[in-house]
């Protein structure tokens, strides 16, 4: 569950008109959209580290990918006192599973990985399947890789799992972000908040039934209200960045930074 954002209650993901009444509620006002980077960089740290900090457990497993989104947690959760618990999955050759394993080699972070045969696969997408009702590719697959981390992660007797879920709608991360662009900073900052409005039936759903699945509760710092309002708040033209023709964003660079000594 996800009960310190309110996105679950009674055991049950909010209603979908209640979720995109939520996402609603966080539009800004155009004209009041944050160009000030290093004031925005300041402030999502702080609101960041404090979701983080509300979410803590005993123990911290977190979902990893070697991406900003899992490393940022995983930085927090340390500089909160505690030592992160990575998990991470992928097939044999994986691009993904490799970068995992480097990322979590060069910042120090321990580290539980699984390779998974086709046949383990087959096996684990029809557990999905019958968790989630859906026979969707992309959910089946994504779930593929959530049900893998989680079994790992139930093993070793944790209750709950970090995710960085909502990172790259919250900081436009996705190709269609940046095809947004080429019709304007608006139209950025529209697809952003539409993917936020879409991702309770397309990802939390998916997830929190996976996770229920394990009887483990999904942390969601990146959809902390807080960190969310702020992150929607900073204009569109300083989180997409055309002359490195990347992703990026005040929090990420932010990370490059500690996690290279840079």
């Amino acid at each position: 569950m996800t009960t310190v954002t309110g996105i679950v209650k009674g055991g049950q993901l909010i209603p979908e008109e209640q979720w995109r009444k939520f996402i609603a509620s966080l539009t800004p006002n155009p004209d009041d959209l944050e160009t000030n980077k290093e004031r925005s960089k300041r402030a999502i740290a702080r609101l960041l580290a404090e979701a983080v900090k509300k979410r803590l457990k005993e123990k911290n497993a977190v979902l990893f990918s070697g991406g900003v989104d899992s490393s940022l947690i995983a930085f927090i959760i340390r500089k909160l006192g505690k030592e992160p618990l990575c998990y991470t999955v992928g097939m044999e050759g994986s691009d993904d599973l490799a970068w995992a394993q480097k990322s979590a080699q060069l910042h120090g972070f321990a580290l539980r990985h699984k390779t998974i045969t086709l046949e383990e696969l087959e096996t684990i997408m029809g557990k999905v399947i019958a968790i989630t009702g859906s026979r969707d590719i992309i959910t089946v697959g994504v779930g593929a890789v959530t049900y893998a981390g989680c079994a790992m992660a139930k093993r070793e007797n944790h209750s709950a799992v970090f995710t960085g879920l909502g990172s790259e709608e919250l900081f436009a991360g996705y190709e269609r972000h940046a095809k947004a662009l080429e019709q304007g900073f608006d139209a950025v900052h529209g697809e952003c908040l539409a993917g936020l409005a879409n991702m309770r039936q397309r990802d939390m759903v998916r997830d929190v039934a996976i996770a229920s699945h394990f009887g483990m509760e999904l942390l969601l710092p990146f959809l902390d209200k807080d960190v969310m309002k702020e992150s929607l708040s900073i204009h569109p033209r300083k989180i997409t960045m055309r002359e490195n023709e990347a992703k990026c964003f005040p929090v990420s660079r932010r990370l490059e930074r500690r996690g290279t000594g840079r």
